[in-house]
Parts: structure tokens; C-alpha cells; sequence
């Protein structure tokens, strides 16, 4: 294979990374790291280290629009972040001592993790009215958000809960190169009682930052290939645009229960890949398939 036509395929494979992720909420990443490593054998680190930079593309694209919006809670991203960014930092450091193999079975279930958050209903029942923490109140996270039916007051909640939360959604950030925004949206919808749309926003506010932390380490160390990184970059960027133009036209929630099953696979897969090693060395007389 050319190059050219290596360049080509990325471009076009990161656009529909891209609009896919748009559309269910779960980022590029989650599609880029498995196209790169199970469809061209990429090594593992170098996807994450291309993940990171496409996440902090896409973050910072739609983003803007959000604030605009008023719907991220810019106060609460910002202290979020001092917890991501930490975790974030620790996990890049922690992922040159784990072994590929361990990477491969970590991303795995996450990605089984974020799979079932996608599928899973929206509390609708949940008061945001009812007074949060103190803590909230000195640190002014408590915030209003536009609704069709006028602007609403939320208060903040669980704040210690939140936190640690994303403090290992850092983590998993720093180690897989993914935007960990499953668990991020868990911490603020779940925990810190945050109106969902809210919630979303203000996690995807937040993951260019939480990117950009671990990526200088994967830099660093040499593992964020321009050639790979630059058509999938603008491969997605386009396809988060195609994204939203499309997403008032069609079946936003059968197409997350389809994709939803695509990533299961695919975590299947990884996990698969990071077992493979050890269980050909424990059964070493069965001709295990080769992914």
C-alpha cells in the first residue's frame, strides 16, 4: 500500500470516525484507536498519541459553540480540569510502564463501559433545584442552562464524588487517548446532579484540555506521528461538522444501539488482542486466531 493511498483511507475512516461520534456523544477516539490498530496495525501507543491530537481538535471546534450557547458551565470545567489534567498527566506517565498487552484489555472494557452509558436512560426525575453543597456555593459552580422553556437553575452537588471521578477519567485519558467522556458525563449527570446537556457540554469543554496535558508527554516520547495524525485530524473535523448537520434527520437512538454494538465488537476484539500472549503461552497445543 502507498502511502498516498494509506493517507487516503485514514481521511476517509476518520470522517466517518468523526461523524459517528458526533452523532452518539462517544468522540472520534473511540473508533480511531481500533481502525488504527486492529485494521492497520498501528502500534498502540502511537494510536493513543493520534487520538490525543484529534481530541484536542474536536473538542476545541465544538466547544466554542456550546459557550456560546450558554450551555457549558465554564467555572465548573475549569475545576473539574485541575482533576483530569492531574489524572491525565499520571496516566501518560503510567502508560510507558504498562505493557501493550495491558492497554489493549484496559481500552477494552472501557470501551464496553462507554457502550452501555450510550444505551442508558436519562434520569428525568431528578429535582436540580434542590439545594446543592456548600462547597458548590463558595466556589460559585451552581449555574443556569437555556431550555425550550426558559432559562432553569441547577445547584451542584457531591462535589468530592465528582472529583475523584474525574480524576480518573484523567487517568484513563492519559493511558488510552481517548476523551474518557462516558465517565466524565457519569461524574456530572450522576454525581454532581448536573442537568445532562450540561453535563455533556461542559465534559466536551473540558477534554480538549484534559488531551492537550498527556499529549505533550506522548510528543515527548516521539509517539505522535504527523503522517497519521494529520489526515484523521482533518478527516474528523469534517465529519463532527457532517455530524451535527445531520443529526435532526435521522434516528439519533437506533443508530447509538447500532453503534453501541460496533464498539462492543471492537472492545471484544481489543481485549482479545491484549489476552492473546498469555493465553497462547498457558495453551500453548491450541492454534488460536490471529486478529
Amino acid at each position: 500500500m502507498t502511502i498516498i493511498t494509506f493517507t487516503i483511507i485514514l481521511f476517509f475512516g476518520a470522517i466517518a470516525a468523526g461523524t459517528l461520534g458526533s452523532l452518539t456523544g462517544l468522540g472520534g477516539g473511540v473508533v480511531i484507536i481500533p481502525l488504527l490498530t486492529l485494521g492497520f496495525g498501528v502500534d498502540i501507543k502511537y494510536a493513543v498519541g493520534t487520538a490525543l491530537v484529534t481530541s484536542i481538535a474536536t473538542s476545541s471546534g465544538a466547544a466554542a459553540a456550546y459557550i456560546k450557547e450558554g450551555m457549558t458551565n465554564v467555572r465548573i470545567g475549569m475545576f473539574l480540569e485541575i482533576a483530569t489534567t492531574l489524572g491525565a498527566v499520571l496516566g501518560a506517565l503510567l502508560a510507558v510502564f504498562l505493557p501493550t498487552s495491558a492497554i489493549y484489555i484496559i481500552l477494552g472494557f472501557t470501551l464496553i463501559f462507554s457502550s452501555v452509558m450510550t444505551l442508558r436512560k436519562k434520569n428525568a426525575s431528578i429535582d436540580y433545584t434542590a439545594p446543592g453543597s456548600k462547597l458548590a456555593t463558595t466556589l460559585k459552580l451552581n449555574g443556569t442552562y437555556p431550555t425550550p422553556d426558559g432559562i432553569k437553575k441547577y445547584n451542584v452537588r457531591n462535589i468530592g464524588a465528582g472529583f475523584s471521578l474525574m480524576t480518573i477519567a484523567g487517568v484513563l485519558s492519559g493511558i488510552l487517548g481517548i476523551g474518557s467522556g462516558a465517565l466524565k458525563v457519569l461524574a456530572m449527570d450522576t454525581a454532581m446532579k448536573i442537568p445532562f446537556k450540561v453535563s455533556t457540554t461542559t465534559s466536551n469543554f473540558m477534554v480538549g484540555v484534559t488531551a492537550a496535558a498527556s499529549a505533550v508527554i506522548y510528543f515527548q516520547r516521539g509517539q505522535i506521528d504527523p503522517f497519521l495524525a494529520m489526515p484523521i485530524v482533518v478527516g474528523v473535523l469534517f465529519g463532527a461538522f457532517l455530524g451535527s448537520k445531520i443529526l435532526m434527520a435521522i434516528n439519533v437512538q437506533l443508530l447509538r444501539k447500532i453503534f453501541s454494538l460496533v464498539i462492543a465488537i471492537l472492545a471484544i476484539q481489543m481485549i482479545y488482542r491484549g489476552l492473546e500472549p498469555s493465553l497462547i503461552k498457558w495453551f500453548p497445543d491450541i492454534n488460536f486466531p490471529k486478529l
